[in-house]
């Protein structure tokens, strides 16, 4: 499948909030890593940063634009609230192999009325 596509099949899943569907897309050794965390290495440990963010607020990626450039696909996305991000999956063998994000949690946590943690 071609990075394009599996990314756009990974914002359906997102916005369904399907952390199985969503977890599948990893490859078993994947590597998530959002510029607010420190990377999170394989399936199972990116699988429970879906639930648990999934559970603490209602999260919806509308795309503006998604890129492929061979092996990489790059997600630019909004959602309703206003919040921007982009995301960077490199893609092989149909599986993400490697995930960089890039977003604003301050304005993330605000607007969902989390408690802003100190790191």
């Amino acid at each position: 499948m071609k990075p394009k596509k599996l990314v756009a099949k990974w914002v359906e899943a997102f916005n369904q909030m399907d952390v199985d569907v969503l977890a599948n897309f990893y490859a078993e050794n994947a590597i998530n890593h959002q510029v607010v965390t420190d990377p999170l290495k394989g399936r199972k440990a990116i699988k429970q940063m879906f639930e648990d963010e999934f559970s603490r607020a209602k999260m919806t990626c509308i795309v503006e634009n998604i890129f492929e450039d061979g092996e990489w696909a790059i997600l630019e996305w909004k959602d309703p609230l206003g919040l921007r991000g982009c995301g960077f999956f490199h893609i092989k063998d149909d599986q993400i192999q490697f995930q960089r994000g890039y977003w604003d949690k301050l304005s993330f946590l605000k607007m969902h009325n989390l408690p802003i943690e100190d790191e």
